[in-house]
């Protein structure tokens, strides 16, 4: 088993792989989390300047800017070169479940926006099937109870994240024991559920790149 130590040197590891990916210049897309938190301060510490970057949520943008590096709005940036962020899990096909922080979906919007998306991990996020991590769902707040009965319908147990609202003012269900041997099919069927803003799946569009530090170094998924 890995150590919190050994995990937290395999995200640093994969943070200053995912730089080598950035272009002088370029208006970069960056996520939210632990790993991308690592990514930014590697991203400023290797003098690589760009000219902005569209953030996934308020931590970020915070992080970035006290790293001086400019945040764009995304709706003035236009279609972004490349999208940087992490992941809970992923299988061999680059499809993950995200959304542990709870930026799932301004991490979703910025993924679509965005031509590559080069995702950060350590070993410990890598599975045959999705769905050993709960899978988050953001959803409106008056439709928390509506929504939490369909996933049940579909096989899942939902648990309600307790304290927490998303930068849009939603809530989070956490879904436990979801069967995602289908991830762009249960995706597709979690979209289509009114009240569901997003969920946290990326089947539809999985990620490009997977970057997966372990204790020999960074392996490489494409």
């Amino acid at each position: 088993m890995t150590s919190a130590v050994d995990q937290q040197i395999q995200k640093q590891w994969a943070a200053e792989a995912a730089v080598r990916y950035v272009r002088p210049d370029s208006v970069l897309g960056v996520g939210t989390g632990s790993t991308v938190n690592l990514f930014i301060e590697a991203l400023a510490a290797s003098g690589t300047r760009i000219e902005a970057a569209v953030s996934s949520s308020d931590a970020s943008t915070r992080l970035l800017e006290s790293n001086g590096i400019t945040v764009r709005d995304l709706n003035l940036a236009g279609t972004l070169d490349l999208y940087i962020d992490g992941a809970d899990e992923f299988d061999p096909h680059r499809r993950l479940i995200k959304g542990g922080g709870g930026a799932l979906t301004r991490e979703k919007i910025v993924t679509a926006a965005s031509r590559k998306f080069v995702c950060i991990v350590d070993e410990s996020k890598k599975v045959g099937v999705l769905g050993k991590y709960p899978l988050p769902v953001e959803v409106i707040p008056m439709a928390r109870s509506f929504v939490a009965r369909q996933l049940v319908a579909m096989g899942g147990q939902p648990e309600l994240r307790q304290d927490f609202v998303t930068d849009n003012g939603n809530v989070i269900l956490d879904v436990h024991n979801m069967d995602l041997v289908d991830p762009v099919a249960v995706e597709k069927e979690l979209n289509n559920l009114p009240g569901v803003v997003t969920n946290g799946l990326w089947a539809i569009r999985p990620a490009d790149v997977v970057l997966m530090a372990t204790s020999n170094g960074v392996e490489e998924f494409s």
